[in-house]
């Protein structure tokens, strides 16, 4: 790629699924140098065989960030898993400020679709704020809005063909899911090419309903597998009454909120454009991992 800006390139959470798959894409298109930042630097300790510089940084430790982002120019936030709201805003604060202080030129952010303090995803609101953070550095972004991850459905899918039916409280709203890997795509590009000021909607190529995942359902199932709508109430009940803790059930189902409100009904091409890839749609994700949805279930 000859119009890979000049490094280093620092990504964050380096051994996560995403932040993984960004160190590896930047390793193929020959970027230079890569520094892989995580918690836990054993875990990427592999990565240095590739010639990649492997830090400590915990964005809850802030003095760890200083030796972290030492040197780098362009900067890659992955946000953090925090499901509490208001925990991953401060994580965030800690991750940007570190980034002004050394003199970081381009962050590039995995924010969500539409984030808003309106939204039922409870911690929409802390993208919302992070966003703001960013611009506000001085630093050039690029905002990557990463809609629901597609590989979601592999969590739901099997016990939904197990069970006969597809239940969600999305009534009839649609998503325009994107695959990890598409994100992981838009996240590694943005990092190596991306200039000036952008906020960008990452999702796959069609927004779907939840009637249209259970119709892919069907077709991989070999059965029909009916979506059915139900209150949100009433399937934070139900996740309860199979054992899952009232607090995650609600954050599940306030997913279902969003997309039965209509803030994560987004699709567009910038994912296409920034990559020269579309994404992989729903359908042909599910298709791919067949073998996964009709696993037995424990």
């Amino acid at each position: 790629m000859s119009n890979i800006q000049n490094g280093p390139l620092v990504v964050t959470g380096a051994s996560g699924q995403l932040g993984r798959q960004v160190v590896e894409l930047l390793v193929e298109a020959g970027a230079s140098p890569i520094v892989a930042v995580s918690r836990n630097p054993e875990k990427v300790a592999d990565l240095q065989a590739k010639g990649v510089e492997t830090r400590q940084g915990d964005f809850n430790d802030p003095a760890s960030l200083e030796a972290a982002f030492a040197g780098g120019k362009r900067l890659l936030i992955i946000s953090t898993d925090d499901l509490e709201p208001g925990k991953r805003l401060v994580a965030h604060s800690n991750a940007v400020a570190a980034a002004k202080a050394a003199g970081v030129n381009h962050i590039v952010y995995t924010s969500l679709t539409n984030p808003a303090s309106d939204s039922p995803i409870g911690f929409s609101s802390d993208h919302e704020e992070t966003e703001k953070l960013i611009a506000a550095s001085g630093a050039d972004y690029t905002i990557l809005r990463n809609n629901l991850y597609t590989d979601l459905l592999l969590m739901g899918g099997p016990q939904s063909i197990a069970m006969g039916s597809h239940y969600a409280a999305a009534a009839e709203g649609k998503t325009g899911y994107v695959t990890r890997a598409d994100c992981a795509r838009a996240a590694a590009a943005a990092l190596m090419t991306s200039t000036g000021k952008q906020t960008l909607d990452i999702t796959g190529p069609q927004a779907v309903s939840q009637a249209e995942v259970a119709a892919i359902l069907s077709e991989v199932a070999g059965k029909d597998i009916p979506y059915i709508a139900l209150p949100a109430e009433d399937l934070v009940q139900a996740m309860i009454g199979n054992g899952l803790p009232e607090f995650m059930a609600r954050v599940f189902v306030s997913f279902d909120e969003a997309i039965a409100q209509g803030y994560l009904d987004v699709a567009g091409d910038d994912l296409n454009t920034l990559t020269g890839q579309p994404g992989q749609t729903v359908r042909d994700f599910l298709l791919a991992n067949r073998g996964a949805l009709l696993a037995p279930q424990s």
